[in-house]
């Protein structure tokens, strides 16, 4: 039977993947993706907002991206935050629609992309650990107070284990497939 620490355990570790995941969709491969903008800080009427609250981002074509603002007055604070962004993308307006052309992927760019990647990878295992760290600590300390008998705390701490590696192997699965996705030209 499920502990509530291991209910608990599991949320944080799928909030864990689900980062781990968005942040995987902010890394640029070969193909337009909404999501490679979404992170990006537009200066809109004094405040920093995020892109996707200030316009619309699309993909009509696999190498094209296209911002449409909701208000025209924030046309070039877009083209800034795109110029500016560590993309390496160079955004073209027409009218008061921003296109922006994703090149190519050089081998030697896909190569530390893909560093970057596993980095990413890393941090969404860590995150996993911390996690169980967390967990394990709540049921010892349930055990101390009585709460557990030792055969229920090695149990629940067995479970623990049991989703931790369940997790890990899930984030594993998510890098080996944006690597695929990086290196495939």
């Amino acid at each position: 039977m499920p502990t509530p620490q291991s209910k608990d355990a599991e949320q944080r570790m799928k909030k864990a993947i689900e980062a781990t995941l968005h942040e995987f969709n902010g890394v640029r491969t070969g193909r337009a993706s909404p999501a490679l903008l979404e992170g990006l800080q537009v200066e809109y009427y004094g405040t920093k907002t995020p892109l996707n609250q200030v316009a619309t981002i699309t993909a009509p074509e696999p190498r094209l991206l296209s911002v449409q603002p909701w208000d025209k007055g924030v046309v070039k604070e877009i083209e800034k935050a795109i110029s500016a962004s560590s993309l390496g993308l160079t955004p073209s307006t027409v009218g008061t629609i921003i296109r922006i052309v994703i090149p190519d992927l050089t081998e030697e760019r896909r190569r530390d992309l893909t560093k970057v990647v596993k980095k990413i990878a890393e941090e969404g295992r860590v995150a996993i650990r911390n996690v169980r760290r967390d967990a394990i600590e709540a049921i010892r300390k349930a055990e101390k107070a009585g709460g557990y008998s030792e055969d229920q705390s090695r149990d629940a701490q067995d479970e623990i284990q049991k989703l931790t590696d369940q997790y890990v192997k899930e984030v594993d699965a998510l890098l080996v497939e944006k690597e695929e996705d990086l290196m495939t030209v």
